[in-house]
Order: structure tokens, then sequence, then C-alpha cells
């Protein structure tokens, strides 16, 4: 469908090229919160617009989890006197998430479904790519590090379940 091709190929937020090498705590703080910001987004989005209750059910979970994820870093963060530093990757994944809700709030029934679940495994996969090559070796404090691992199973969940999703809404 060109609507949800549209919709992934402009949400792609985390590609390979979108995070820089080398990144400093603070600004992986700033990256996790707002990735996780995106996404709960999208979720508060899809639990009013969605048709499919698989594919709300899927959207009230992202909410809970990344909002937990959130708090885990805010707190973190506090604890260390660490402040998030905005930097263009968070301020793309912010304008990415914008323009994804847009998007979508254009949509409706299945179409909507298919494009925010779409979406999800896109997003997910990308997250777990930076999570990896990028934000796990250049954290610096053990800290920061050790949640990025702690969550990182969550993130193959939630694309493992998307992906779920997208096959039976195919």
């Amino acid at each position: 469908m060109k609507v949800s091709a549209f919709v992934v190929a402009g949400s792609l937020l985390l590609s390979s090229g979108a995070i820089a090498q080398g990144v400093t705590d603070p600004q992986i703080a700033a990256i996790v919160v707002t990735a996780n910001q995106v996404d709960i987004d999208a979720g508060k989005l899809a639990t009013s617009m969605a048709s499919s209750g698989e594919v709300k059910k899927f959207a009230e979970q992202m909410i809970t989890d990344h909002t937990g994820v959130n708090k885990s870093a805010v707190d973190l963060v506090t604890k260390l006197k660490v402040t998030p530093e905005d930097n263009a990757t968070s301020q793309s994944l912010k304008d990415g998430g914008e323009k994804n809700l847009a998007n979508l709030k254009t949509l409706k029934g299945a179409a909507f479904d298919k494009a925010y679940i779409d979406h999800e495994v896109a997003y997910h996969e990308q997250v777990l790519a930076a999570v990896d090559k990028t934000l796990i070796p250049s954290a610096s404090n053990a800290d920061l590090k050790a949640l990025l691992v702690k969550v990182r199973p969550a993130f193959v969940a939630h694309l493992e379940h998307a992906k779920h999703i997208q096959a039976s809404l195919k």
C-alpha cells in the first residue's frame, strides 16, 4: 500500500546514518527518552483509532512498556545528575514521530492498523540496530549502559509481537 510504505519509509528514524558514532551519555539520554516518547505517542493514537482489537492491545502495551523505560531513564539521569542533551538524532526522532502521527491521522480502519503496525516493525528494527551498534557501545556510564542492556529484550519482544500482528493483517 502506498500510504503505509510512505509512513515506513519516512519514519525510519534511526537509520544507520542517523545516529552519529560516539554520542555522549547526555545525548544518549535524550535519544532514549525521545525514542520512547515517539512510540508512546503513536500508541496513544492507535488506542483511539485502530479497528483491530489486537492492534489496540499492542498499542496499549507500547504505552505501558515505553512509559516504564522512560521512567527508568529519567530516574537514572536524575540520580546521575545528567541533563539529557538535545541533539540532531533526538530532534530527528521527534520530527519523524510528528510526521508519522500526521500520516496515521489521515487513515482509518484496516489501513490505519496496517500502517501503524508496519511502522512499529520498522521502528523497532531500527531502534534495536541503534541500541546494538551505537547506544550501548557509546555509553560511558556503566549504569546507563546497564539500562540499555536491560531494556533491549523488551524491544526484541515488541518487534516479534509486531511482526506477528503484521503477518495476521495481510
